[in-house]
């Protein structure tokens, strides 16, 4: 990209404009997330032939992810996030109007790779951000996708309760959200192409450093994935738990995750991001422990507070770690993405083959050492050491722009 002044005035207003598109994001999730039972009654699907037209949503993103860092080149990091956030905010409707398993699929083709092109601008403007303030930012940008999420699932939860029809839902859904990413969007840093600068390829693999840090935010997708769709499966096969006790574990995962994100900045400005992955390893391995020895849901219920604790920041920072680490964020991004997206498109399943071969407990164990690997491997997070700008106390400390 061109190297353009910013007034500090502009990049405060970009933090806030880019936090409000991560929010924008969030809601289409949740919303949709919430309505997964009607579209399956709509288009008549059995589990199996959900679970696989589920499947397209990531093989959609991982497809379309790659071209995000061309379309930011060839008409500006502004342009291309308006074009991409209402694409994706529009293309919710998409899966209501399938009225069978092979529309359902090329609909969750469509709506994950606008999700992926939207969410690898939206990152990498972040860390545009990130970069002019000097200090992180990219966990609460996270932490702000994640309450969106919980706001568009309470809307969608209510639109449930009243049995209000999918299509309409979404479509008002649609609308409120597209007119409010246009609206952040006009805030968000415009950063130009150089004259002389080459187009980034439209595909492309992963360069080696995001295989690196991808590897490490796999290990936190993983455990994420799993815990979301089957900590509430876990207390009530293991534990005898009551259906609410389960929905509370869920739950309460998920607001642990979301308040640690918003908070995790401060942590990582004052610690740095390989110390607070390698805390964060260790927070979510003594979790998953406790999950797999837990005899009474409260410590299970524990172990998982603990592992969302653990891995809240990790996504965001590997997202950070990856724009800093080359000369073209949008790619590495994008490899990174695409490594976590299939992380969290296979640990779910993969939780579930293992225990139907052995048992829970023994899923449980798989997910811990993952989680135990994030301290063992932190080290790949160090971009500063390769020439990069790891978010830092020494960096946190350079004159500059402050929020």
């Amino acid at each position: 990209m061109g190297d353009v002044s910013h007034a500090p005035d502009e990049v405060r207003r970009a933090r806030y404009a880019v936090a409000a598109v991560f929010a924008v994001h969030g809601a289409v999730t949740g919303s949709f997330a919430t309505r997964v039972p009607w579209v399956q009654e709509h288009a008549s699907l059995s589990a199996g032939q959900l679970g696989f037209a589920l499947a397209f949503t990531a093989f959609g993103a991982s497809c379309a992810m790659p071209l995000a860092g061309r379309i930011s080149h060839t008409f500006g990091s502004r342009t291309a996030l308006r074009g991409l956030l209402a694409l994706w905010t529009l293309s919710l409707v998409l899966p209501a109007l399938a009225p069978n398993m092979y529309t359902l699929c090329l609909a969750m083709f469509v709506y994950g790779a606008s999700a992926g092109m939207a969410d690898v601008a939206m990152n990498a403007l972040g860390v545009e951000v990130e970069r002019l303030l000097g200090k992180s930012i990219m966990s609460g940008l996270h932490g702000m996708w994640s309450a969106g999420a919980l706001v568009g699932s309470a809307a969608g939860t209510l639109a449930a309760h009243l049995g209000s029809d999918g299509r309409l839902h979404f479509a008002l859904a649609a609308a409120v959200l597209t007119a409010l990413g246009l609206a952040a969007c006009s805030g968000v840093l415009d950063v130009q192409a150089a004259e002389d600068e080459e187009p980034p390829p439209r595909f492309t693999l992963p360069p080696r450093s995001a295989l690196l840090i991808g590897a490490v935010g796999f290990c936190a997708v993983f455990a994420e994935g799993a815990s979301l769709d089957w900590s509430a499966v876990f207390l009530r096969d293991r534990l005898d738990s009551s259906a609410g006790v389960a929905a509370a574990c869920t739950t309460g995962f998920m607001l642990t995750m979301a308040v640690a994100r918003i908070a995790g900045d401060a942590v990582v400005n004052r610690f740095g991001a390989v110390r607070t992955v390698r805390a964060g390893g260790v927070l979510a391995g003594l979790g998953g422990l406790l999950v797999v020895l837990a005899g009474h849901p409260a410590v299970a219920m524990t172990g998982f507070a603990l592992m969302g604790l653990g891995i809240a920041v990790v996504v965001p920072l590997c997202f950070a770690a990856a724009g800093h680490a080359g000369p073209n964020p949008s790619q590495a991004i994008a490899g990174v993405a695409t490594i976590t997206y299939t992380s969290g498109l296979i640990a779910p399943s993969l939780i579930g083959g293992v225990a139907q071969a052995t048992s829970l407990m023994v899923s449980f164990c798989v997910v811990t050492v993952l989680a135990c690997g994030l301290a063992a491997f932190a080290g790949v997070l160090r971009t500063a050491e390769r020439g990069g700008a790891e978010i830092s106390p020494a960096v946190a400390e350079v004159p500059g722009p402050r929020p």
